[in-house]
């Protein structure tokens, strides 16, 4: 799995950051390279004048999680980087959506859950393909923070930011994918605060109170799963949210709103990736097929097929770059797959396209640590 760097942190957020940066500091500088290139040439601004306009956003953040906006300076300093530069690759998503700047897509990927007894073996399984520039795949990392007494977070993101999918110790699963629209709701919150602050919580209701409080900029959408069999998805924007429960015990989602559209784009909507139509439904009908798998291997076995499914190839559940394209670098392919057990603590990942790499456990159990909870299926007292 060379694609990929596994870091662990621990500490105060400054210096959770300084670790990070550290750590990564080649794949940090990659990452921001391959951003100025991409949006100085799209939107024909200097990167100083985009730097400028991204500052908009630290306010933001320090208003809504000052010790997350402390981990980031900490990762600017540890990687010898200016923190705002740290803070557009957090905003990333949120300097693609924002009418000020250049239009670089969104995130393709395709997220699902399995829950009551969806699985055959009787766990609880999320987990997505991430689909990205391609041009990225030599920055991912997967980072593991160890921040007592909040839980241990696993999340998998590219190098310099804080949060993006993953699980934590609490047994709760975030996994996310892009709904695109601009909707002119000002400077909001980026993903990347919001998600990691979903996977900082201990409880499942503060994990959903997260996204309904935090004022965000860009629509997206959030699977949210529970070691104890709970799952939903949250199609969120910045003006209202809608929400899937599973249907005997599947959730699936990809790139287009399953629930009302939002009034703001509704005239004129058309979902940014049409195969996100016909992807869903092959993942669903791959995940259906789970429950009569007894054993564990057999059971990830066949999500791994519905994760490397080609239907529409290249244009499948598992992502491809199109050999029509003129530059691959800033083509759409999955950059990295994910299956979690959130009933054993297994956190499987395959580098690149699934069809390709072998799913391998990561060093760290999500329930190893000081803050591996004990009672994740009924969550335990919330005073305790």
């Amino acid at each position: 799995m060379t694609d990929i760097q596994f870091i662990e942190v621990s500490g105060a957020p400054r210096e959770r950051g300084r670790q990070y940066g550290e750590a990564a500091r080649d794949r940090i500088t990659a990452s921001l390279g391959f951003y100025r290139a991409a949006l100085t040439r799209s939107s024909g601004l200097t990167w100083p004048k985009l730097v400028e306009r991204a500052r908009l956003w630290e306010p933001v953040v320090a208003g809504f999680a000052p010790d997350l906006l402390e981990e980031t300076r900490g990762i600017a300093e540890g990687a010898g980087l200016d923190p705002v530069d740290v803070l557009v690759l957090n905003a990333r998503g949120e300097v693609a959506y924002d009418a000020r700047f250049a239009d670089l897509g969104d995130d393709g990927c395709s997220s699902f859950a399995l829950v009551e007894d969806a699985a055959g073996d009787g766990h609880v399984y999320c987990g997505q393909n991430w689909d990205w520039r391609a041009g990225v795949q030599e920055t991912l990392v997967v980072l593991r923070v160890v921040q007592p007494p909040r839980p241990t977070v696993i999340t998998t993101v590219e190098a310099g930011q804080i949060g993006r999918q993953g699980a934590n110790s609490a047994g709760i699963g975030l996994n996310a994918n892009g709904l695109g629209g601009r909707f002119g709701a000002g400077v909001g919150v980026p993903q990347t605060f919001i998600r990691r602050r979903i996977l900082d919580s201990a409880h499942y209701r503060d994990a959903l109170a997260v996204p309904f409080d935090a004022r965000q900029q860009i629509a997206t959408n959030l699977l949210l799963t529970h070691a104890g069999g709970v799952a939903l998805d949250l199609e969120t924007t910045p003006n209202r949210h809608a929400w899937l429960s599973p249907e005997n015990g599947v959730l699936a989602h990809t790139n287009h709103y399953e629930g009302p559209v939002p009034p703001q784009i509704a005239a004129d909507y058309r979902p940014f990736s049409v195969d996100s139509l016909y992807r869903v439904q092959m993942l669903r009908r791959a995940l259906r097929r789970c429950g009569g798998a007894a054993e564990t291997t057999e059971v990830r076995a066949l999500i791994a097929e519905g994760l490397t499914d080609h239907f529409g190839h290249p244009y499948g559940v598992c992502s491809h770059v199109g050999a029509q394209d003129p530059e691959p670098a800033q083509a759409t392919k999955t950059v990295l797959s994910s299956i979690v057990d959130l009933t054993s603590g297994e956190f499987l990942v395959a580098a690149g396209n699934p069809c390709e790499a072998e799913y391998r456990p990561l060093p760290w159990n999500l329930y190893d640590g000081p803050a591996g909870a004990a009672t994740v299926h009924g969550e335990g007292n919330r005073d305790a």
